[in-house]
């Protein structure tokens, strides 16, 4: 994990912000979330892959590349601080409870997931090798584990860190909490519909908990109660995702 206790941190370092790299930065997850989710949806499986692939590599490894441009040395993981570690675990557990409450007492009695939901998310999860209950628990490993501490790397310590330099930490919070959810309403747009009032309120609770870690992030210091409240909201949408599948 990437820890810091000054309220300048970011892949930039000093004091004057970089508006073309948090433009870059705010804005490519979405870019990238339309071109392979959405525009290759119907695309040849491998098409689709590469694109991810390239374009996760081309996410992630920028914040690292600007800031050695910058400084000259990579971000490296330090120990990482157990300051917001309860709360960071407390609001993850509240989020899966949460997360499988709505899908059991809402979603599902009331048919806002149906066979059609139920068939993208199969589609989808297939399209990334996910096809059978092995595959998919695999996915949801590395996607709990890994991805959310890659979008914690990239979104609060970098997205959020270069905005908290540029701007009060409130203003910081709630556009890196927006600019989280946005490529989230692409993901949601497809499986519930793009009218459906859903997509946008499962969008709202994601700006909802980006702030929240965003929030946590700037308290602390450290990554890792963000993390860990991040990697159970995951498992929760990982398993409904596993009822609906399978």
């Amino acid at each position: 994990m990437i820890d810091t206790d000054g309220a300048g941190a970011g892949a930039g370092g000093g004091k004057h912000p970089r508006w073309a790299a948090i433009a870059f930065g705010m804005a490519f997850p979405t870019l990238l979330t339309l071109a392979y989710f959405v525009a290759l949806a119907d695309q040849p499986r491998r098409l689709m892959q590469a694109v991810y692939a390239a374009g996760k590599i081309v996410q992630f490894s920028f914040p690292a590349l600007l800031a050695w441009q910058v400084s000259g040395t990579f971000p490296m993981p330090s120990r990482p601080g157990a300051r917001g570690v309860t709360i960071g675990l407390l609001f993850g557990l509240g989020a899966f409870a949460g997360v499988v409450a709505l899908h059991r007492a809402v979603l599902v009695p009331f048919g806002v997931v149906g066979a059609g939901v139920a068939a993208a998310v199969r589609a989808k999860v297939a399209g990334f090798g996910g096809g059978s209950a092995a595959g998919y628990l695999a996915m949801g490993a590395f996607y709990s584990l890994l991805h959310s501490a890659a979008e914690e790397y990239y979104w609060r310590w970098f997205v959020f860190g270069e905005l908290r330099r540029a701007l009060k930490a409130g203003r910081a919070v709630a556009l890196s909490s927006v600019a989280f959810a946005a490529h989230h309403v692409l993901i949601l747009g497809v499986f519930f519909g793009w009218a459906s009032p859903w997509t946008y309120a499962l969008a709202l609770a994601v700006a909802g908990g980006g702030a929240f870690w965003a929030w946590l992030y700037h308290r602390s210091g450290s990554l890792l109660g963000p993390w860990l409240g991040h990697l159970l909201v995951d498992a929760a949408i990982f398993a409904v995702g596993y009822d609906l599948a399978f």
